[in-house]
């Protein structure tokens, strides 16, 4: 009995270090985000664990719906084990379900989010720095591009909500006397502001961060009143959206989070760990961006080189 118990006691150790083996050794997958900042972020990811981590990861090529990603970290199976770029409270749904009612996903340290209006620092320097320099008819001058008496700023692309946003703005300000919107693709845009830098000549658009604008140009928000009660109401979806909507304070920022599933914590625990300590700085999300979508670099080229060059950033994640 006792050679019995003996061996009895061997197996399930053997059994017990090879789950815990294989527990350590799971792969881990990635979702395939289609914008450059979750795709850089998924490409660190991923360089992290297969480099100094010596494991396993995959980015699922295809795996680009924020649904059906959420549900696979539900799931638990390793189907889907990362949301990169998890914005809230865009996606609040998924929050909700996942990670507040199910606790299924968990998070890491977010970081922010934010929309704004800016101009080249040059036209800081020149004084155009808050909501209210933009209500003197001699600054709205110097932006006014066809010579019609109001100066133009780029609210956007056709359909984006914020396009429509960026107009109520300018309404609730009082300022659409003085400026008109002018709605442009990003490409587009993107060009005219690559020509006004060159030539320092005034522009004046919305944009977000992170993005590579932001590591390729000097830029300057311009300030924007508090938010209070009541500042902002917008029903952008309503027939008459730019009657019926009122803006006039700074927009909330959004917190982003890489998401993953806690089923991690058992399949994969130095994984889990990593991902929830993973800290991440929106001036280096802007610096890969701008590799990535505006001088084409390949992403896995770029993460590998940025975890290699950041090894102290890293052992920070991991340990």
């Amino acid at each position: 009995m006792k050679l019995i118990n003996t061996l009895f006691s061997g197996a399930a150790l053997l059994a017990m270090t090879a789950t815990s083996a294989f527990a350590q050794d799971a792969k881990v997958t990635i979702g395939d985000l289609t914008w450059t900042g979750a795709t850089a972020i998924g490409h660190v990811i991923k360089a992290v664990i297969e480099g100094p981590m010596e494991g396993e990861a995959e980015i699922v090529e295809g795996l680009s719906d924020g649904g059906a990603i959420a549900a696979g970290m539900d799931k638990g199976d390793g189907t889907a084990d990362v949301y990169t770029d998890l914005w809230m409270p865009n996606r609040s749904g998924i929050w909700d379900k996942y990670v507040d009612d199910a606790n299924s996903v968990g998070v890491n340290l977010p970081y922010e989010g934010t929309q704004m209006i800016y101009v080249p620092s040059y036209m800081a320097e020149k004084g155009v720095r808050t909501i209210m320099d933009l209500a003197k008819p001699e600054v709205a001058a110097m932006f006014d591009k066809d010579g019609n008496g109001k100066g133009e700023y780029w609210a956007g692309a056709e359909g984006w909500k914020s396009t429509k946003m960026w107009q109520v703005k300018f309404k609730s300000y009082g300022l659409d006397e003085l400026w008109e919107a002018e709605v442009l693709e990003d490409a587009t845009f993107k060009g005219q502001l690559k020509a006004a830098v060159q030539k320092e000549q005034p522009i004046l658009f919305y944009y977000w961060t992170p993005e590579w604008v932001h590591a390729a140009y000097d830029l300057t928000p311009i300030q924007e009143l508090e938010r209070v009660d009541g500042c902002e109401d917008m029903d952008l979806d309503a027939e008459d959206w730019l009657e019926v909507s009122y803006f006039n304070c700074a927009a909330s920022n959004a917190t982003i989070y890489v998401a993953y599933s806690k089923s991690l914590e058992q399949r994969n625990p130095p994984v889990a760990k990593f991902l929830s300590q993973m800290e991440l700085d929106p001036a280096v999300v802007n610096q890969w961006i701008l590799q990535i979508g505006r001088d084409k670099e390949d992403p896995r080229d770029v993460a590998e080189a940025w975890v290699a060059e950041n090894m102290d950033v890293v052992n920070g994640w991991i340990n």
